[in-house]
């Protein structure tokens, strides 16, 4: 999870960009901090690069497919 210090510097969002999962390999569609499903690893990503490739982080079976979510975005 995410840690910050001063709330000035961060707003809570509902917006819909926070709900969609990207797959390794896939087109980076929102820049950001993004957490791992499955493990809740957290990486740092730019819109247009690409999402780490699925050797980046192995999961276990229970652990599911690695996919992204968006957890943190600049406005």
């Amino acid at each position: 999870m995410a840690d910050y210090k001063n709330p000035s510097y961060v707003a809570r969002s509902m917006h819909p960009r926070f709900d969609e999962l990207t797959s390794p390999g896939e087109a980076v569609p929102y820049s950001g901090i993004y957490r791992c499903d499955g493990c809740a690893h957290e990486i740092v990503s730019t819109e247009g690069h690409v999402m780490p490739p699925q050797n980046h982080h192995q999961h276990s079976s229970e652990q599911g497919p690695i996919l992204w979510r968006l957890i943190v975005s600049p406005r």
